[in-house]
């Protein structure tokens, strides 16, 4: 018989799925899970069965409803948070689940990709500031955030927020995405670049090269709908590298662990708009081909093969 902490879960149909099994995935998995019943969907089987033995989320052992990618149960809801990499598998997994609707809360600008890849009769991205990362085998809260979800989307806000969330319904969740983007787009390569935490940025010699990334990519992401002048867009920026001061950016958590970077959909998305539009952005791209050559360098080293 199957010790009962690794039994495959029966697959019924769920309220929500959560497809990514990461740190942020298990953060909300987490908190959902004691409000409704809440799929977890693994990379794979091996995956889902260790996750359905317990990981420790915060303080406490959180056993989730742990399912292959191969084998995920129906749901009325999809919420994404893999890598943008895995954005297109993420969205064919998503097809297979039947929802209402899949919502994206990935970094950088992948809503497009996923609608390309899923058949679902909404789907959109909205945004987060909830923050979650990996310290061995535990995974550890980074700080309260807030949820924004686009119209449609309102079941999804309601149940986080009935998990203690902070949620609400964005009416105009283009701007919204293109702030994060913005501020996405100066502290992650950077902290990637220098191996610092957020708030190192903020202080000689890298607060010259973040607010020159602030700098350019403005017109660019105000042609695109973006509503900040040059001062809000700076302090904005400037916000979130003190409020996460101590935090690893994603992106530099994925150099020391040898992974790829978000980086194509986040600098990158910024070059290809600004391609479109005829903007120069020579900052964004010499940090785009810095950031290239260390994730080479970090994937050629033995823990990166490995």
């Amino acid at each position: 018989m199957d010790h009962p902490t690794t039994r495959t879960p029966e697959a019924a149909h769920f309220p929500l799925a959560i497809i990514g099994a990461g740190a942020l995935g298990l953060h909300f998995a987490a908190r959902l899970a004691p409000r409704l019943p809440v799929a977890l969907i693994a990379r794979n089987a091996e995956r889902a069965a260790a996750l359905r033995g317990g990981v420790e989320v915060g303080e406490a052992v959180f056993r989730p409803r742990a399912f292959a990618a191969e084998a995920p149960p129906t749901a009325d809801w999809v919420i994404v948070l893999v890598k943008a990499g895995d954005t297109a598998r993420a969205a064919e997994i998503a097809t297979r689940m039947r929802p209402l609707g899949v919502l994206s809360l990935q970094n950088g600008l992948t809503a497009e990709l996923l609608r390309a890849h899923c058949t679902a009769a909404q789907v959109d991205q909205g945004i987060t500031t909830e923050g979650a990362y990996r310290d061995g085998g535990r995974v550890l809260p980074s700080g309260a955030g807030e949820t924004l979800v686009p119209v449609g989307f309102e079941p999804v806000a309601e149940m986080l927020r009935c998990a203690g969330l902070q949620a609400r319904v964005e009416p105009d969740i283009v701007r919204a995405r293109l702030a994060k983007l913005l501020v996405n787009l100066a502290i992650n390569p950077l902290a990637a670049l220098f191996r610092v935490p957020n708030g190192a940025l903020l202080e000689p010699p890298h607060r010259a090269l973040l607010d020159t990334l602030v700098r350019e990519a403005l017109p660019v992401l105000r042609a695109h709908g973006l509503d900040l002048d040059e001062r809000a867009a700076l302090a904005r920026v400037h916000g979130v590298a003190t409020a996460t001061a101590r935090n690893r950016a994603s992106m530099l958590q994925d150099v020391l662990a040898g992974r790829p970077t978000e980086l194509d959909a986040i600098t990158g998305a910024l070059l290809r708009m600004a391609d479109a539009g005829g903007f120069e952005v020579p900052t964004h791209r010499a940090v785009q081909t810095l950031v290239r050559a260390i994730e080479r360098a970090a994937f050629d080293s033995p823990r990166g093969r490995g």
